[in-house]
């Protein structure tokens, strides 16, 4: 499968083998909470939700990465990498814009 480097791929999308060299944390592969239940993190792929649904997925995809043993990890890749879509570490990539303009203003 080719990717756009542009276009990170969500954790939630990855392979285990994928997911084992992405997120590795002191020699450790905290496997990541969106890995258990992929569309709460990226939204279904055969039905289009309404704003109200998404906002209802978003708002429980933010609950599970509060608890997320690879949030850390997580955050930093998706600052890094500026995804377009999903829910990385709790936010939305709008969030994320948000805070690197914040972090480059600061």
């Amino acid at each position: 499968m080719t990717r756009s480097i542009n276009r990170p791929l969500h954790p939630a999308r990855m392979s285990l083998a994928e997911v084992e060299a992405a997120w590795q944390v002191d020699g450790e592969t905290p496997l990541p909470e969106c890995t258990y239940d992929p569309e709460l993190h990226v939204g279904p792929r055969l039905t289009i939700e309404t704003g109200e649904e998404r906002a209802a997925r978003e708002a429980v995809a933010r609950e599970v990465c509060a608890s997320c043993p690879a949030l850390h990890a997580c955050a930093l890749y998706a600052l890094k990498a500026r995804p377009t879509s999903g829910v990385w570490a709790g936010r939305t990539p709008d969030e994320l814009v948000a805070e690197v303009e914040d972090r480059e203003v600061a």
